[in-house]
């Protein structure tokens, strides 16, 4: 049944000509999210709509009937970011929303609950209105699930507690501050777990409806936050709180100390990670008292950053790292066996993650993928052992050859050897292409092995592609991070551009025919590599970049991570001479810019500040402004519009046939 709701809904696409390479790239993942419910008996999934819309849909497994709509959002401004079953026949939702507030366009959430069927949406998040500010803009998150309770219905929630000013009043409120309540999900009955805190950010629960941590980030007077969070345990049955430990900031990004992430309560323990040299790896601390600390996985070369947990409990189960390819430990038996057999059942598709799982954990959602194929979500039965497809995350894409990826690495001017991925062109020339350099966004972040929609696309149309995992990359270590890729923006964007020396020295890339694309840190990388040397590439494109580290920094300037902001970009000569928009006039290639009007992380105003400042110097230079939509122009008309746009700006400023 699940195998012909798969062939019903995919609509393969041939993406023969410019035009419809762009479409098929440029269509957004069509699913999303996939959720069972606990019974196994209905799948919730949070598909892409049409532009930048989503909505959720329900199948019903048993009488295989189809999809129906149950909560859709037009994505300008409103969306919807997850959804989960809190009963057989109930779902809790995310929502998010940008509102004006105090003169500030801000993003708002809130929770809401619904019948399977769409029937009695009500709001979950309590009522968090300030009588000072206004509305509160976060509703709170489900922390558990309380799968224990079958088909109780109830989670636990955190809810921000607003201060209410006036005097005379019984309705002023005595305490303010994250706290957590239990929820029904059908009546809304709430009953207070943990009193509001005002210190309060993070509650973290053993899965089974006890909160055993709890996290305080450090503020100066000012409220503006200082980069320190301590930790408090409680022991089992005690609810007195006890320190754990300290996590601090260095200011540059880098961050030391045990940094919680789920409490086992059966082995009573808290996982976590700490340094373990400059790298970072898990470790489990006792909850007993005794705070003994036991190491679990680390890796000599890159961080491990990942755990790997199950079922309405989300029980830890695993973890993971990332070398040449992301690399899964499981640490249950059962579960191993089981990952062993589904490599050998999907051998073209390594990338295997468990999404979801019904009550008892015997009916298993999974996503599996490779970097020819963008993925697809699959039902697996552990007692009848059947593994069944359910939709291809991306079909526009099947059926569509698409470029394998290499990991290799190449030796930067310093003789350090740069690890990163080359794509190329599927069954063509691997010499005298035109090349692009792809460089990521964060920047703490990396590339990984697997599929990128939009290395994929310019691969699509014949260039060469290399994603660096430049200095100041995320995953290597502390020591590989530097101090960031603004503040030592001479070392990683002198990575990024010898992986443009690279492409021409290795022959892979045809004299005078290198370009570099990148999107926000990207985009700063791919504006500052031609401050840094003006020659080397011959096009840039640049999609919500940062272009003024000062304009960055003052963009914070009213939130309370101010401070956070201002140690991360630093002060000094870097700041000017880091920032692409102070040195317009050392770029000699034509610019491509394209910002959304109501980007959150990096602002339009940068893009518009860049391209005033390269008219000023007499450079060539082109800006599209997306109306409407935010960073991630998370639009599929307008990013098939992006990459259309690119591609004839590249080719004809390559010089590239058609």
């Amino acid at each position: 049944m699940l195998a012909g709701f798969a062939v019903m809904l995919a609509s393969a696409a041939s993406a023969q000509t410019a035009q419809d390479a762009a479409k098929a790239f440029g269509m957004r993942e069509d699913v999303q999210q996939v959720s069972i419910s606990p019974d196994g008996t209905q799948l919730a999934l949070v598909r892409a709509i049409a532009g930048a819309g989503s909505a959720v849909f329900v199948f019903d497994l048993v009488a295989g009937s189809r999809l129906s709509t149950v909560l859709s959002a037009t994505g300008r401004p409103d969306q919807i970011s997850s959804c989960n079953w809190s009963t057989p026949k109930r779902l809790i939702c995310n929502i998010s929303t940008l509102m004006m507030s105090n003169g500030m366009r801000l993003r708002f959430s809130r929770v809401v609950s619904l019948n399977s069927d769409g029937s009695d949406l009500k709001q979950l998040s309590g009522e968090t209105r300030d009588s000072v500010y206004g509305p509160a803009q976060f509703g709170g998150g489900v922390i558990d699930l309380l799968g224990d309770d079958g088909a109780g219905g109830s989670v636990l929630m955190t809810r921000v507690h607003g201060t209410q000013s006036q005097t005379g009043t019984l309705l002023a409120a005595t305490v303010a501050g994250l706290g957590v309540e239990r929820v029904d999900t059908t009546t809304l009955r709430r009953q207070a777990v943990e009193r509001p805190n005002g210190h309060a950010d993070q509650y973290i629960t053993d899965g089974h409806g006890t909160v055993r941590i709890m996290g305080v980030a450090s503020a100066a007077d000012s409220g503006m936050l200082i980069g320190k969070t301590t930790y408090f345990y409680r022991k089992p049955g005690d609810r007195s709180w006890l320190p754990l430990s300290v996590v601090t900031s260095n200011g540059a990004g880098v961050a030391t100390g045990f940094d919680p992430w789920a409490v086992d309560r059966d082995l009573n323990v808290a996982y976590g990670f700490d340094a373990q040299g400059d790298r970072s790896a898990l470790f489990k601390v006792s909850l007993d008292g005794s705070l003994k600390r036991e190491l679990v996985l680390d890796n000599p070369n890159v961080d491990v950053d990942g755990i790997v947990r199950i079922g309405r409990q989300r029980r830890v189960v695993g973890a993971s790292f990332a070398t040449d390819r992301r690399q899964v430990v499981i640490f249950d038996p059962t579960l191993k066996a089981i990952a062993a057999s589904l490599s050998k059942a999907l051998p073209k598709q390594p990338i295997v993650t468990i999404v979801d799982a019904t009550a008892d954990e015997q009916k298993l959602v999974l996503f599996a993928g490779s970097d020819v194929d963008p993925g697809h979500f699959y039902l697996f039965d552990r007692t009848a052992r059947k593994l069944s497809p359910i939709l291809p995350a991306r079909p526009d894409l099947e059926g569509k050859t698409l470029s394998p990826v290499k990991a290799i690495t190449f030796k930067a001017a310093d003789g350090t050897m740069i690890p990163a991925y080359l794509t190329l062109p599927s069954g063509g020339a691997d010499k005298g292409l035109p090349a692009i350099v792809l460089p990521h966004g964060g920047p703490g972040s990396r590339d990984e092995w697997g599929f990128d929609w939009l290395s994929q696309f310019f691969a699509s149309r014949g260039y060469a592609v290399l994603q660096p995992n430049f200095r100041g990359s995320t995953g290597y270590g502390s020591n590989w991070f530097q101090k960031n890729g603004f503040q030592s923006w001479r070392v990683a964007i002198g990575d990024v551009n010898d992986a443009g020396r690279y492409l021409l020295s290795s022959d892979i890339a045809a004299p005078g025919k290198v370009a570099i694309f990148g999107w926000s840190y990207g985009g700063y990388a791919a504006l500052q590599s031609a401050v840094l040397d003006p020659d080397l590439f011959k096009a840039i494109v640049a999609v919500a970049p940062v272009t003024d580290l000062e304009t960055l920094r003052t963009e914070h300037n009213d939130f309370v991570d101010y401070r956070l902001v201002d140690a991360f970009i630093g002060h000094g000569e870097h700041v000017r001479s880091g920032s692409p928009a102070q040195n317009a006039d050392r770029i000699k290639a034509p610019v491509l810019l394209f910002h959304g009007d109501l980007d959150q992380n990096v602002a339009v105003g940068e893009s518009r500040l860049m391209e005033s400042k390269l008219r000023a110097a007499g450079k060539q230079v082109q800006f599209v402004e997306y109306k409407g939509l935010t960073h991630q122009l998370d639009d599929s008309d307008v990013r098939t519009d992006m990459l259309g746009k690119s591609d004839t700006f590249l080719r004809a400023t390559l010089g590239m046939k058609d």
